[in-house]
C-alpha cells in the first residue's frame, strides 16, 4: 500500500492523496510559514477540525503553480509587498520573485472545492 500523503498528528486521520486532503471540509488553509533562506523550505499550514495544525512542505504543492522558482528574490526590496512575512496572509501578490509560486498556490488551495463526504479515514 502506498504511503499516505498526510496523517493528522492529533487524531490520526489519514489522507491518502493531496487532493483528498484539500477536498476535506474538515481541513482549512490558515497560512504559509516562509523560509527566507530557501524558497522551497516553507510550510503550508492547515487547521484540522480536531484542533491540530498540519504543516506540509512547499514542494508537495509546487506542481500547482506555473511561476518559476528560480526568479530573483525580492524580499526586503521596494518590489516586495511583504505578504510572505505574515504567515496568516493568504492574499495574492503582484511581485515576480522566487516566492511568487507560494502566493499562486495559496489562491488555488483556498479555492479548492470541498467534498460533501470526505474520504479521509482513521477518525
Amino acid at each position: 500500500m502506498p504511503a499516505a500523503f498526510k496523517t493528522c498528528p492529533g487524531c490520526h486521520t489519514v489522507w491518502r492523496t493531496r487532493e483528498e486532503l484539500l477536498g476535506d471540509p474538515s481541513v482549512e488553509l490558515i497560512g504559509f510559514q516562509v523560509d527566507i533562506t530557501n524558497p522551497l523550505g516553507g510550510l503550508f499550514l492547515f487547521n484540522h477540525d480536531c484542533g491540530d495544525t498540519l504543516a506540509i512542505g512547499a514542494p508537495a504543492f509546487l506542481d500547482l503553480s506555473d511561476c518559476p522558482v528560480n526568479a530573483p528574490p525580492l524580499l526586503g526590496t521596494d518590489g516586495c509587498e511583504g505578504h510572505c512575512l505574515h504567515r496568516g496572509d493568504l492574499d495574492p501578490c503582484r511581485a515576480s520573485c522566487e516566492c511568487a509560486y507560494v502566493r499562486e498556490v495559496l489562491q488555488i488551495v483556498r479555492n479548492w472545492p470541498k467534498q460533501q463526504n470526505p474520504a479521509a479515514s482513521g477518525q
